[in-house]
């Protein structure tokens, strides 16, 4: 599987521009992992274990309105399945032996096939688990060619006797929803080959974008009396020195973004008029394409998903900026729409990383969810799923999110379930996006980094900016002093200001915090807390700086990602 030097980019809550390079290598001729056991035990349903933390913290008593009907359909669930300890230990080796230069395996890609054959279940264990489910009436849609995941599909009633949990009716704030009304128990033969099924409702990951009012000024009068500063590509390019790549011919030609999403954009349109109103048009090579990958076999799960609010709005600016940090890459927006019971994004994933050719080299999420609300067959079913793009080759970046540290509770007026990191973003094989702002408005001296006039595409800035943390509430340390109040926190703070306070009380910030219920069940609803355990920190995290806290940590980069309280969006 060969891999070109890749000029990759996205704009998940976050802007990043990276430079990767990959060498092309025959994966012929590795040791492989320990010997597998095979399951053993003849599956007894009267003994069973409950696959804890699989239930949502909605699914309580006063949003219940009721069981579904028995026929009610449930399309494309994911069985996610789990390797033993020896096997699990072999696959970190091997990943770690990719990354390590002078390491045989440096840089030795292997395929979809190559993982399963390596690393997944073997076929009698694969057979057990798919024979159940055929037992209880599911039909089996496919299974990856990772061995790691099973596609199937059935009804309520199925779920409930396989599973032995009720999917009821809920109404959360309005919307109306579905869910298990407690964890799924499997059979005790299963359990060491099954991690969970990845969901059994229709709450959906929330993208992880931040907007205040759209303007159509590129330069305009802002909150603190001084100008607001629109950042637009020509100012990405003068920030963060990307000019002298442009112009000597490294400008992402030749090589392919997938954004994974849920939906289509409103126009593709849209994407050609920011690059010619923003003075992208000249880098002919660049493209834009939406697709609906299809699983390598079995029934279809990708469903076209058409456009819809407020994700379209994501998807279209992570086309935008990808692009414009890489104009003359090709975009490819890779989407799939949500089932009852599943992300589109993940269903788009999997089947790109499980195809017959070779996947991408770089792929970028822009959504997410806290660990705690995740829930652990969700977790496990992300880190699986980048730990085979690794293997693969593939470059994994996710925005850390755009609430701070209270990564379960997003854009809201106040945090009451503590620190969360954001699920997708957490695991030790992906790449997590945070987000800045830039300083030059708390210190003063805009006229040092930006013109008062703007060029013929809209740029305005003369220089890289010192950045800040982005931040928006009221608690921040920055908008505190510089506003005169002396705490951050109490009756004389920022948040309790009768008119500044009520307009900054919010979460919206730039995300990161650390891994802290990748596993185990938290014993209040959407708080760290009883059993959880975060996600171990990778050897690549101990580093100076990086906390001793013996968990992966995010983010991994940040770059300005605001929305315009220090006047630049």
């Amino acid at each position: 599987m060969s891999r070109k030097p890749e000029f990759g980019s996205f704009f998940p809550a976050a802007l990043a521009f990276l430079l990767l390079a990959a060498v092309p290598a025959n994966a012929q001729g590795q040791s492989g992992p320990p010997s597998r056991v095979p399951i053993t035990q003849k599956v007894d349903e009267e003994k069973r274990v409950a696959l804890k933390g699989n239930t949502r913290p909605e699914a309580r008593a006063e949003n219940d309105r009721g069981a579904v009907a028995d026929d009610f359909t449930m399309e494309h669930m994911l069985l996610q399945l789990q390797r033993p300890p020896e096997i699990e230990k072999a696959l970190q080796q091997f990943i770690d032996e990719l990354h390590t230069p002078g390491s045989p395996n440096f840089h030795r890609w292997i395929n979809a096939q190559e993982f399963g054959a390596r690393f997944g279940p073997t076929k009698p264990d694969l057979d057990a688990v798919t024979g159940w489910l055929a037992s209880h009436g599911f039909r089996v849609n496919v299974v990856y060619p990772s061995g790691m995941v099973i596609d199937f599909s059935g009804t309520a009633s199925q779920v409930r006797k396989a599973f032995e949990s009720e999917i009821h009716n809920f109404e959360v704030k309005g919307e109306k929803h579905v869910a298990n009304v407690s964890d799924p128990r499997i059979p005790s033969a299963l359990a060491s080959v099954v991690s969970g099924v990845v969901s059994l409702h229709d709450f959906k990951p929330h993208s992880l974008h931040h907007m205040r009012r759209p303007r159509t000024e590129f330069t305009f009068p802002d909150s603190f009396g001084g100008t607001s500063f629109a950042i637009v590509p020509a100012d990405l390019a003068t920030i963060y020195n990307l000019n002298p790549l442009f112009n000597s011919g490294y400008s992402g030609q030749g090589q392919t973004i997938v954004l994974i999403e849920d939906t289509d954009v409103f126009s593709a349109s849209d994407w050609s008029t920011f690059r010619s109103t923003l003075g992208l048009s000249g880098y002919t090579s660049a493209s834009f394409t939406q697709v609906h990958p299809a699983p390598p076999s079995g029934a279809n799960n990708c469903g076209a998903p058409g456009a819809f609010a407020p994700n379209d709005a994501e998807a279209v600016l992570d086309a935008e900026w990808a692009s414009a940090a890489a104009p003359s890459a090709a975009i490819v927006m890779a989407a799939c729409a949500d089932t009852a019971t599943t992300f589109g994004g993940l269903i788009a994933m999997q089947n790109l990383i499980n195809a017959s050719t070779a996947p991408p080299a770089i792929m970028s999420i822009s959504y997410g969810q806290c660990e705690t609300v995740n829930g652990a067959a969700a977790n496990a079913s992300y880190n699986s799923a980048y730990q085979q793009a690794v293997a693969e080759g593939v470059s994994v970046f996710v925005a850390a999110g755009d609430s701070g540290g209270a990564g379960c509770d997003n854009s809201v007026a106040q945090a009451t379930h503590g620190i969360g990191a954001n699920a997708f973003a957490s695991t030790p094989y992906n790449v997590a996006v945070g987000g800045t702002d830039f300083s030059d408005t708390y210190s003063n001296t805009n006229s040092t980094y930006w013109n008062s006039t703007n060029t013929s595409t809209f740029g305005s800035a003369i220089s890289y900016i010192p950045e800040i943390p982005w931040n928006d509430s009221c608690a921040g340390a920055l908008i505190s002093q510089y506003l005169g109040y002396p705490t951050t926190y109490g009756p004389s703070s920022l948040c309790n200001d009768p008119f500044f306070g009520s307009l900054l009380q919010t979460t919206v910030a730039g995300g990161g915090a650390p891994s802290a219920c990748a596993t185990g069940t938290p014993s209040t609803d959407g708080v760290v807390g009883g059993t959880c355990q975060g996600w171990a920190k990778p050897s690549w995290q101990a580093v100076l700086g990086n906390p001793n806290d013996g968990v992966r940590d995010t983010p991994d980069v940040s770059l300005f990602a605001a929305d315009g309280l220090w006047s630049h969006y």
